[in-house]
């Protein structure tokens, strides 16, 4: 049987967008996926996601020396297994400020306003605590807010708002500035990933298929379409399938671009050089790579009031496997807050990730006392790095460059934000939890020093986008439709698709973006259509 569409890359967005096509039964799809099942304990436990970093369910890429931060080499996880990052996230659950979808709009993504776009991420959600214009019921991506946050969590936003910050119900509608507990996809104490919540129903349909273990190579052109997928199955056997309609790249910010570039899509004097013949020049493929600079705050707790100190313990675990209930359950972020560290800005330029344990090194860095962290995320970044091929092998990961802080201003605005991170701490509903600063520490208060600590231990917030973005011919890789230029029947489907970072975590965004995709392909045509268009595809 051949298929009307195919999707690269089954994470965040690829299994909305397999989901969402076949639920018209006439549409045969079928749903690429390099890595393997998301049924391990260490997906479904929520606490347990970065004992997943550095895995065999971890893409686990490197990127180059970062010239701003000190020549350091950042480790970037990528989830390769069915829900993608999805499957390996914080599960925080926030869509971004209405400025970013206006933004997008008045740069030229006609149709992505922040009205435009507000349907599509209420079709997805099934919220259970919020019902509003802005929150959805009975979608498949099940929405909650924290439940049974620490003490230490609750103690800290309410620091916050002593401290002038906004307390709020929801970050996620009509304002974002301020603070509130952490939206969540997580039901029943379990981790609801996209391959729970939309592939999980779709995988009994017959007009679905999905095929694990596939190495996609590159997208086959003929006469300026795109018409089949090459990939090497787990046997290491080279095929060709064919698609009659819209093939579709969600393999994420890294691996959308790398997909492009080794079918000769992108920029054509760097193809040439790396030896992959160029078919459509699209200098904008692999460029402008956008992710958010991380800096921690950690203070030490009273062991009075630990926090999630020892949480890793097995009687938390035998918990958990026998209940769904306990310390496990927490998706380690409990609470958000939102804040602009210049009063001049139209939206917040800072995330504040609140959460009640140690924090540093992705999670392998130890602390021998209970601390907490406030994870300090620039939304509003500047810099722009890339993702560059260096061969046509798809064995070889491209060359990765975040470029963060590339202008002394996002450190101005960490500096800003650490400030302000010391205000709330030292705030009275902090009073008798806190102990003294470990990261950055008191050995940093001056400016000069801040700064060197900033760019010698600042990470990335795991948000890569924009790497093959919505824009012209000359900015960007796809139209606002998210069409590949140049190439017929070829689409984006993913966060690689943003023009500018969203503010904020990027898995709803993404989620919303599959939700578009799958959309502008079902209202485009038919699948009766697409086959008079095309002879029907075969399988090779």
């Amino acid at each position: 049987m051949g298929f009307d569409h195919i999707v690269i890359g089954a994470g965040a967005a690829g299994c909305v967008v397999a989901a969402r096509l076949s639920e018209d039964p006439d549409r045969r799809v079928l749903l690429i996926e390099a890595g393997g099942h998301n049924r391990r304990l260490s997906v479904k436990a929520p606490a347990a996601f970065a004992s997943q970093f550095d895995t065999k369910l971890d893409w686990a890429y490197r990127t180059e020396p970062e010239e701003h931060l000190a020549g350091r080499e950042l480790f970037h996880p990528r989830g390769r297994l069915l829900g993608g990052c999805s499957s390996m996230n914080a599960m925080m659950y926030v869509r971004g400020s209405a400025h970013d979808f206006d933004s997008w709009e008045a740069g030229g993504a006609t149709g992505w306003s922040a009205e435009d776009v507000l349907p599509f991420f209420v079709r997805s959600e099934d919220n259970e605590d919020l019902r509003d214009r802005y929150h959805g019921q009975g979608g498949p991506l099940h929405v909650q807010t924290v439940r049974d946050p620490d003490p230490v969590t609750l103690a800290t936003v309410e620091a916050c708002a002593q401290a002038g910050i906004t307390r709020r119900d929801d970050i996620n509608g009509e304002h974002q500035d301020g603070v509130a507990l952490t939206q969540v996809n997580v039901r029943d104490g379990v981790r609801h990933d996209t391959a729970t919540a939309f592939l999980g129903p779709a995988r009994r349909r017959p007009n679905l298929e999905i095929l694990t273990g596939a190495l996609v190579h590159r997208v086959v052109l003929r006469g300026g379409r795109a018409v089949a997928v090459e990939l090497s199955d787990r046997r290491n056997r080279i095929r060709q399938i064919e698609a009659s309609g819209d093939i579709v790249l969600c393999a994420g910010a890294f691996g959308t671009p790398e997909v492009l570039q080794r079918s000769g899509i992108g920029p054509a004097e760097h193809l040439r050089a790396v030896g992959i013949a160029p078919a459509v020049d699209l200098p904008a493929v692999g460029h402008h790579l956008m992710d958010h600079p991380f800096q921690f705050v950690n203070v030490e707790l009273d062991e009075r009031t630990p926090g999630l100190f020892g949480i890793e313990h097995p009687r938390n675990v035998a918990r958990w496997l026998a209940t769904r209930k306990g310390p496990l359950t927490t998706n380690v972020g409990e609470g958000l807050a939102f804040i602009r560290t210049d009063p001049s800005l139209p939206a917040a330029d800072v995330e504040l990730v609140i959460a009640p344990i140690y924090f540093w090194e992705h999670g392998r860095g130890q602390h021998p006392r209970p601390a907490f962290s406030i994870g300090l995320s620039l939304v509003a970044p500047e810099s722009r790095g890339s993702v560059l091929v260096s061969s046509g092998d798809p064995t070889q990961k491209a060359r990765v460059r975040l470029n963060l802080l590339s202008q002394g201003s996002e450190v101005d605005a960490i500096v800003r934000a650490i400030q302000r991170t010391r205000e709330i701490v030292a705030q009275p509903a902090l009073d008798g939890i806190r102990g003294p600063e470990i990261n950055p520490g008191p050995w940093t208060a001056d400016d000069g020093s801040l700064r060197g600590f900033i760019r010698h231990t600042a990470q990335h917030t795991y948000h890569p986008a924009c790497s093959a973005r919505i824009g012209s011919p000359e900015e960007g890789a796809c139209d606002p439709e998210l069409r590949v230029h140049g190439v017929e029947g070829l689409r984006i489907g993913d966060a690689s698709a943003m023009p500018t970072v969203t503010r904020g975590n990027t898995h709803a965004p993404t989620i919303m973006i599959g939700e578009r995709c799958a959309d502008f392909i079902r209202r485009g045509a038919s699948a009766e259509q697409v086959r008079e268009a095309r002879p029907a595809a075969t399988t090779a």
